[in-house]
């Protein structure tokens, strides 16, 4: 029997040191690691993880959110691990390793496991629903924006945000929009548009 565990955060600017930390004091012996979206089923260290588990191996997450984004990919990766005749344990759920049966403790991690899966997805819908109430009620009042553009001076991507800043300093330079697009790597229409946008600004 192994602790295995598995660590995941959404992107690569995120830190995974709070969730290595948490493992460690839980005494696993492997780590796997991803910076990878929790809807993307394809993460590889997931898959080497996958692999690598065998019969009696515990694996190790500090949140069961950290596998996956949703109900359905949740269980299917739990699938998986049971299938290999591994258990998961979740270290902000109870704790059973009081429990001296194999079986028992297997059920019942499980059951808390399956009730755990049913708060979080009614809890995603109700935050969904009432996201979807907020904008509906700022439309009527005339104070919808929408999410910010890609590429603009708002963008949450700080990439995107230093390729816009590149645009319009190569627009100010009057420097070709396809010649732009090309060296930049971003579609034509998107350079049109914050040409454009500055065009609007500046009347």
């Amino acid at each position: 029997m192994t602790k295995i565990g598995y660590a995941r955060v959404s992107s690569r600017e995120q830190n995974l040191e709070r969730q290595f930390e948490l493992l460690k004091k839980a005494e696993v012996k492997k780590i796997f690691s991803d910076k990878l979206s929790g809807k993307d089923n394809n993460r590889p260290k997931l898959q080497e993880l996958l692999n690598y588990i065998r019969e009696d191996d515990i694996i190790v997450v500090s949140e069961l959110d950290r596998l996956g984004r949703n109900n359905k990919e949740i269980t299917s990766i739990m699938n998986q691990i049971q299938d290999k005749g591994a258990t998961l344990e979740i270290l902000n759920l109870p704790s059973l390793n009081g429990i001296q049966d194999d079986n028992l403790r297997r059920l019942l991690n499980n059951l808390i496991i399956e009730l755990f899966k049913y708060t979080a997805e009614n809890e995603r819908k109700q935050i969904r629903e009432r996201q979807r109430q907020g904008i509906e009620l700022a439309k009527e009042k005339g104070k919808y924006k929408g999410r910010p553009l890609a590429y603009s001076a708002d963008s949450t991507d700080k990439q995107k945000r230093v390729t816009y800043e590149k645009i319009v300093e190569m627009l100010e330079k009057d420097v070709p929009i396809t010649q732009i697009s090309k060296e930049l790597d971003v579609a034509r229409n998107t350079v049109y548009r914050i040409r454009d946008e500055r065009k609007e600004g500046a009347r």
